[in-house]
């Protein structure tokens, strides 16, 4: 039986980058929530220096899903990996997470750095970061995304 599940944005992002690119994600953003809300829902939220974030991919289409294992950003140098390997707009629900730092709180505005999201996106969730329910004991990964990520959240600038 095929579930589905019905979700509203909670917010979008305004500012920061209107482009996609693989890499340079430095910079800074708002991340707008509905002014329905009230102001209670982020109380105590400026206590803390990092998000949760999930977005959707807006700028994809239904077309760029991809099911099949492929090789990151198609790169010969790394090996063929399946979709729910990768972090990107090619996964079946087109949905992300990143982890901004908060820089200030101005009524429904979270002002943000190194959110890698684009200008329009819609924010779907949101909460605080919190160390105590991050990953346990050591994190291991194979070498190719620390190789490809190399640049991720460098200076767009230069």
């Amino acid at each position: 039986m095929t579930q589905t599940l019905e979700i509203r944005p909670i917010g979008f992002v305004v500012g920061g980058r209107s482009e996609v690119s693989d890499d340079r994600w430095s910079g800074t953003a708002i991340i707008r929530l509905d002014p329905e809300f009230p102001a209670e829902v982020i109380q105590g939220l400026e206590e803390f220096s990092h998000l949760l974030v999930v977005w959707h991919f807006h700028r994809a289409s239904p077309a760029d899903v991809a099911l099949h294992a492929r090789r990151p950003r198609n790169d010969p140098r790394w090996p063929a990996t399946g979709t729910f390997v990768h972090r990107n707009h090619r996964r079946p629900n087109q949905l992300a997470q990143s982890f901004p730092r908060l820089v200030r709180v101005d009524g429904l505005d979270l002002h943000v750095t190194d959110l890698d999201a684009v200008d329009g996106s819609p924010v779907y969730d949101l909460a605080p970061y919190f160390r105590e329910m991050g990953p346990r004991g050591p994190v291991q990964q194979p070498s190719w995304p620390g190789e490809m990520l190399t640049d991720y959240w460098a200076d767009p600038a230069g």
